[in-house]
């Protein structure tokens, strides 16, 4: 039997980017907030610090970052026909586990998605009719506009210090910046990091094409800086440690250089590690959420009642929470009925890796997200028309530290192993450099989370099942787009170019992102969309879902800097609407 702990204002389920932002801001409100999270504590001190932290065996290739699979993990299958089997290593994605979460080991990049990533449905049949969307494609308007989201992008930005180029600052065109992006409001908080010589030589070939490169926003400061929860970041020194790992300078964004230092010092916060939440208890009319059991490393349970439930974990916990509590009606795929766990979606990325005879690289320097991008083939930057497809993805550079047993590039043809292969490893790991596209994936009728019927995890509790695959519309503009960096590639010069879309069935690996989104989509209509503009629950008031689960579709940019946006978006509707008058928020 659980143990029933003394009531308190708000519970917040995962401690990551977005727990950490929420817990901050209304615990400082002064309710009386506890943050549950299944990992362990981490901290830049001792967890973060050198020799360790660029231990590759085991941030890399053991994933010491990451969800512990032996424990939880998810069953996949590419169609609703086919059994689904348990992930039992971590391969296509890396979620993270423990206080942090994926906040700890991400690669930096902070887009804003596109004005027409939230209206992508409509704009889609205003521009090119019924017949450029797939019929079984779902994707649909998010209920809230960039426009709306603009001044919670930058609390994010600035929160972060992201180190960029604006390209549009109010509604002016900037050169040097993204000429595609949003209408911003202010300038990047940092100034961008340095050019390596691959993005210089990106830049040169991407301008005599006519394309507008400018830097990739990151969330790594080009300088010493102090956000607005008067927490200082270090600069970034270049180290090429930092997608998958955590960073010793305390220089690379995350919640722990950002908002923990703060968080924890106020005393209307409690954080519990090693708490894994299994259910939210609702009222007989399910229509409340009550309390939220957990249970601790030493296997006890506990419930803790709070007025108000925020999810706040990674994609895949927030809708098994859903599920597993009876909050909103599941989705069925044969029906098209109910709304959790509809809207999966994930990315279709691809590459071009350029090889030089005549040319060197400190590949071994760089950080996460730094390089050069172009834009011109993203969203709805570009005309469709008898293309096949909607939407699309940007084309970076890439310039985050090739560490030696993850990174070995050689060319296509070139024996998997041997004297050859060891040959054409040696002589290329400082004279290739890859050009990275980040694509986006609609949502369809036929890819969704629901639970297992068969698999459990460590406490017994059904795992949840992905069903997904990409189809003909994210082939087809994997094709173009790769294409056109492919052409940039050439534009370069290199000796050898390897030219890789993405084709055929998805699989569970090898690595491609850790951009999985929806299942708890948003909108404004509860026949289709889980939550609310708000990102609150229809069916259950009191519960809020925050995070990439509210995506109905997935942009070609990386989630974070959207997710951060939504953060700020709800949590200003839940300090100035739902605290003053606690009930459905309807307009």
């Amino acid at each position: 039997m659980a143990t029933k702990l003394k009531a308190v204002d708000v519970v917040l389920v995962g401690v990551g980017v977005t727990g950490t932002i929420l817990a901050k801001e209304l615990a400082e409100s002064g309710l009386k907030v506890v943050g549950v999270e299944r990992g362990q504590m981490r901290d830049t001190f001792p967890d973060f610090q050198m020799p360790n932290v660029h231990d590759e065996l085991k941030y890399q290739r053991r994933h010491d970052l990451a969800q512990d699979l032996s424990r939880e993990t998810i069953s996949f299958r590419n169609q609703k026909d086919e059994t689904a089997l348990p992930m039992r290593y971590l391969g296509s994605f890396k979620p993270g586990e423990g206080v942090g979460g994926a906040g700890v080991h991400w690669g930096t990049q902070t887009w804003r998605f596109l004005p027409w990533d939230f209206e992508t449905r409509s704009r889609s049949l205003a521009r090119y009719g019924k017949g450029q969307i797939a019929e079984d494609c779902t994707s649909q308007d998010w209920g809230v506009t960039y426009d709306e989201l603009e001044p919670h992008f930058t609390k994010f930005e600035y929160l972060y210090g992201v180190s960029g180029k604006a390209g549009n600052l109010n509604g002016r065109i900037i050169p040097g910046g993204n000429p595609f992006e949003g209408r911003r409001s202010r300038e990047y908080p940092l100034p961008p990091m340095k050019t390596t010589h691959a993005g210089a030589l990106f830049t040169k070939a991407a301008e005599s094409l006519g394309y507008k490169p400018f830097p990739t926003p990151v969330a790594t400061p080009s300088a010493v800086y102090t956000n607005p929860y008067g927490v200082t970041m270090n600069a970034c020194v270049y180290c090429g440690y930092c997608e998958g790992f955590a960073c010793e300078m305390a220089s690379k964004a995350s919640p722990q250089t950002t908002v923990l230092p703060v968080l924890m010092k106020n005393r209307n916060f409690e954080l519990r590690a090693l708490a894994n939440v299994t259910r939210i208890k609702l009222d007989s009319a399910k229509q409340r959420a009550v309390s939220v059991n957990y249970v601790d490393s030493r296997g006890r349970e506990f419930e803790q009642p709070a007025e108000m439930v925020l999810l706040s974990s990674y994609v895949f916990n927030n809708v098994r929470l859903m599920l597993q509590s009876g909050i909103g009606k599941p989705y069925d795929p044969v029906a098209n009925t109910g709304v959790v766990g509809r809207n999966y979606a994930y990315q279709t990325p691809s590459s071009v890796t350029l090889f030089f005879d005549d040319k060197h690289f400190n590949s071994f320097m760089g950080a996460g997200g730094l390089g050069m991008s172009v834009d011109e083939f993203n969203g709805d930057n570009f005309d469709h028309a008898g293309l096949g497809f909607i939407g699309g993805g940007f084309i970076r550079s890439v310039s985050s530290g090739s560490r030696p047993i993850e990174v070995r590039p050689v060319p296509a043809g070139t024996p998997r192993w041997g004297s050859a292969w060891k040959k054409a490893t040696a002589h290329y790991f400082n004279r290739a450099f890859n050009l990275a596209l980040q694509g986006a994936c609609q949502s369809y009728r036929g890819n969704y989370l629901d639970l297992d019927p068969t698999y459990r995890d460590a406490y017994g509790l059904p795992l949840l099942r992905m069903t997904f695959d990409r189809h003909e519309n994210e082939h087809k503009m994997s094709q173009y787009i790769t294409n056109k960096a492919a052409e940039i590639g050439k534009a370069i010069g290199p000796s050898k170019m390897n030219v890789n879309p993405r084709v055929g069935k998805y699989t569970i690996v090898p690595y491609q992102s850790t951009h999985n989104t929806g299942g708890a989509v948003m909108g404004i209509d509860p026949a289709t969309s889980a939550v609310n503009r708000y990102l609150q629950s229809w069916d259950v008031p009191n519960v809020f879902v925050i995070g990439a689960s509210a995506f109905p579709q997935n942009g070609g940019y990386n989630p974070t800097d959207t997710v951060g946006a939504l953060t700020y978006w709800a949590l200003d509707a839940i300090k100035n609407r739902y605290l003053k008058r606690p009930g459905l928020i309807t307009s």
